[in-house]
């Protein structure tokens, strides 16, 4: 099996901010990783990257917050998007102009 593409696509929140979401499906786990997908959540604000999740070969899953790093537990597809879309609403809720 090939990598494949599951998801890539942007989604505009406003003028100035917008959410960049990759996700792939691979043959095997990244090292750091124990399940098989690649993923790249960002969402962006003034043109300045203010979240993103994912999971560079040997860092494993993680994400950023402004400049933070956290480690993520990884549960599936379906919480990560969950999750990710949370922490859009947080950002947005404690920064009104984003």
């Amino acid at each position: 099996m090939k990598a494949v593409e599951l998801v890539h696509r942007r989604i505009i929140y406003s003028e100035v901010a917008f959410a960049e979401l990759v996700l792939w499906q691979l043959p095997a786990p990244l090292a750091g990783s124990s399940h098989s997908y690649k993923y790249r959540l960002a969402y962006v604000v003034r043109g300045v990257c203010v979240l993103r999740y994912d999971n560079e070969s040997g860092k494993g899953d993680h994400r950023h917050v402004g400049r933070r790093q956290f480690a993520y537990v990884f549960e599936g597809v379906e919480v990560l998007m969950a999750d990710f879309q949370s922490d859009i609403e947080r950002i947005n809720r404690e920064n009104r102009d984003a």
